[in-house]
């Protein structure tokens, strides 16, 4: 009798929630399978800020060791989440169809940002966030806040911000849609680089996984945050960075991609923002997911002559 396929996950409830629709949709192509739960040092230290763990990888680096020490087959990875520099041994052998990649405002039943008072309290953790926040409302007070969404949304109730800044698909993938009270968007307020996406990693090796796996994979989705992904490692900026991107796949098939690169000095935001796109006809003749990569490193190398490259190096300063 064959193995089940072991998979792992955090422990977040966000976590446990995407692994449970990647373990059900398997079941439902009959395949048995086990999850496993990894603490992962972004979880367990909640207190800290992102940035003084490590910075990038610090919610990925327990499942990867697990996969390559073969005690799971198959790591769920919320995409955002993951760096873009590749792990010799492993793939991302699926991206299974991506949810919102948007950011979403929670405030105030019929509050949005835009209607925040003067000087209200708003939470998150994301330099990127932080910085579209206030390039919009610079009067506001962008206040850091971490744990899981659980937590942030009991802190807005206890009263301790006025609005929260948190990933929709997180928000929908939890069953609570209902707290969002504005969508944030491009060309205004653009996501982090593979938002709202699931990245299904296996070994390199490991057929039986990666066959499982190919009736979960969304192609469009997949060509979207390979394109993202490509664009923020040709700027050798990590997930932490102020980067945002979006990429996506038009109803006339063509790969659209846009990302923007944000700073803030002296109380002042300045960005560079880049969109471009390559057409059904080439992504086809050249393979989509080759094509994905090329636009990407094409978009990064337009925001750097545009120069993006000093504005990144002054944000990596303070973390060094």
């Amino acid at each position: 009798m064959a193995r089940p396929l072991r998979i792992g996950t955090r422990a977040s409830g966000l976590a446990m929630a995407q692994t449970g629709w990647v373990a059900e949709r398997l079941r439902e192509h009959g395949h048995d399978v086990l999850v496993e739960t990894i603490s992962t040092r972004g979880d367990t230290q909640r207190d800290l800020p992102l940035t003084s763990l490590g910075g990038d990888g610090v919610f990925v680096r327990e499942l990867e060791r697990a996969l390559l020490e073969d005690r799971i087959d198959l790591a769920v990875h919320s995409l955002k989440d993951l760096p873009t520099a590749p792990v010799v041994g492993l793939d991302i052998a699926a991206v299974p169809r991506r949810a919102s990649p948007f950011d979403a405002f929670v405030g105030p039943e019929g509050q949005s940002l835009a209607t925040l008072p003067l000087g209200a309290i708003v939470g998150t953790s994301s330099i990127r966030r932080v910085v579209q926040v206030r390039a919009i409302r610079p009067d506001l007070d962008v206040r850091p806040i971490r744990g899981n969404v659980d937590t942030r949304l009991r802190k807005l109730d206890e009263g301790a911000c006025h609005g929260l800044v948190l990933a929709a698909a997180g928000l929908e993938r939890l069953g609570l849609g209902h707290r969002m009270t504005g969508i944030l968007s491009p060309p205004d307020f653009w996501p982090a680089v593979g938002q709202g996406a699931l990245g299904l990693q296996i070994r390199g090796d490991d057929k039986r996984a990666r066959e499982a796996l190919t009736t979960l994979d969304h192609p469009a989705s997949h060509a979207a945050v390979v394109a993202e992904r490509a664009c923020l490692a040709e700027l050798a900026a990590g997930c932490l960075a102020p980067v945002g991107g979006w990429g996506r796949v038009d109803a006339d098939g063509n790969l659209l991609l846009g990302a923007r690169v944000l700073e803030e000095s002296d109380g002042r935001v300045r960005e560079i923002t880049v969109e471009e796109q390559v057409s059904r006809d080439s992504a086809v003749e050249n393979g989509m997911e080759n094509i994905a990569a090329s636009l990407g490193q094409r978009v990064a190398a337009s925001l750097l002559a545009a120069g993006a490259g000093p504005m990144l190096e002054r944000m990596r300063q303070p973390m060094a």
